[in-house]
């Protein structure tokens, strides 16, 4: 019988980003039963015992429904007869944790998967999440007003607390892995939570991806996905020229006055006079004899010469050095550390998440203690 191009499409996929992992180890595929995550393990078990390593299996029980113990039970049991092993299936507690209950459920969900990675040792944790919901991830955080970071939506390999997360199939659609469920002869479990209006992900699912294909043809998948693709580059190279200047040695700056910068320092750009021959700033990663880290703070005259787009992740960078929660940090945060910077009228210290608080004072950015 011939193999089904649903099923040689995901087998190729999981067979690339096995590709690249040390030998040691298993991978453990994360399996809620669904039809994405169904196909996932299936390929991996295949391709897997081919490349001689071990193929696992997580299902975790977010205790949200009724028979949520039985149907991961159910799971493991399957993954068993399927070849998998090592399997578990790991019950978690989403009640009281910070967020929504989408947030909260992801926050329980990707600890218990990371837990079970470190006790198996595992190579990495793959996940199924498809190029729908890519697209559907690049929708949301348009709708929120996200910038760059946001809509790069979910990359195909993150680390986890030093685990590593791999999503193979986010060139794949999840009407292939439906259909490679059917060649298989599996039947996916159907997520009431996929379909219930009361959760945003669910409506853009049922509403707003149909509408948009109606309107512009079944390419704007495609290209939503590729947009997160483009703004993930473009962001991981920022984030670099961002982890350089930070990166460079504390050093004095030019300046120690707190009077206005030019204006030129206010647009992210330096008085033509202090560029070098290529217009970056003369010396660190961006500015020539001009250090951003000064003493415990930043140099105000360095920052201002860096690129918004770069200022704004060193200022990130640095709130987290200082104790800012990542998860509470916003752009208004950042903002308004930007605004000591490029918006300077004597204003007081900015206050962030975590009882942090920054002033300028001398030329510098300083935590007040």
């Amino acid at each position: 019988m011939a193999l089904a191009p649903s099923v040689a499409a995901i087998r190729v996929a999981v067979r690339r980003a096995l590709a690249g992992l040390p030998a040691e180890g298993p991978v453990l595929v994360a399996c809620s039963g669904g039809a994405d995550s169904l196909a996932l393990a299936v390929a991996t078990a295949f391709v897997a015992s081919r490349l001689g390593r071990q193929a696992g299996l997580v299902t975790v029980d977010h205790g949200l429904q009724a028979g949520s113990a039985e149907r991961a039970a159910a799971v493991a049991e399957w993954a068993g007869r399927a070849g998998l092993a090592p399997v578990e299936a790991v019950a978690v507690t989403v009640a009281g944790r910070p967020g929504g209950p989408e947030a909260a459920a992801r926050q329980a969900r990707y600890q218990a998967l990371a837990d079970a990675a470190r006790r198996h040792r595992a190579a990495a944790v793959l996940l199924g999440h498809t190029r729908d919901d890519q697209a559907e991830t690049v929708l949301l955080a348009l709708a929120r007003g996200a910038g760059p970071r946001g809509l790069s939506a979910m990359p195909a390999r993150r680390d986890l607390a030093g685990v590593p997360l791999l999503r193979p199939l986010l060139d794949v659609t999840r009407a292939q892995t439906r259909d490679a469920c059917a060649a298989l002869g599996l039947a996916p479990w159907q997520d009431p939570h996929n379909t219930d209006p009361s959760y945003a992900r669910a409506r853009v699912r049922a509403d707003v991806l149909p509408a948009l294909v109606a309107a512009l043809g079944e390419g704007v998948l495609d290209n939503l996905a590729r947009t997160a693709r483009l703004l993930a580059a473009d962001t991981a190279a920022l984030d670099d020229l961002a982890a350089a200047a930070l990166a460079a040695p504390h050093g004095p700056h030019s300046s120690r006055s707190d009077a206005p910068l030019p204006d030129g320092a206010r647009t992210g750009s330096r008085p033509s006079d202090e560029l070098s021959p290529d217009g970056c700033c003369p010396g660190g990663p961006l500015c020539d004899g001009l250090r951003v880290r000064d003493g415990g703070g930043l140099s105000v005259v360095a920052l201002a010469g860096l690129p918004g787009a770069v200022r704004s992740r060193v200022l990130h960078a640095w709130a987290r050095e200082l104790g800012a929660p990542p998860g509470a940090l916003s752009h208004r945060h950042v903002d308004a550390l930007d605004a000591l910077v490029t918006a300077w009228r004597g204003q007081g210290a900015t206050a962030l998440p975590g009882g942090v608080r920054v002033c300028r004072r001398g030329g510098r950015l300083l935590p007040v203690d």
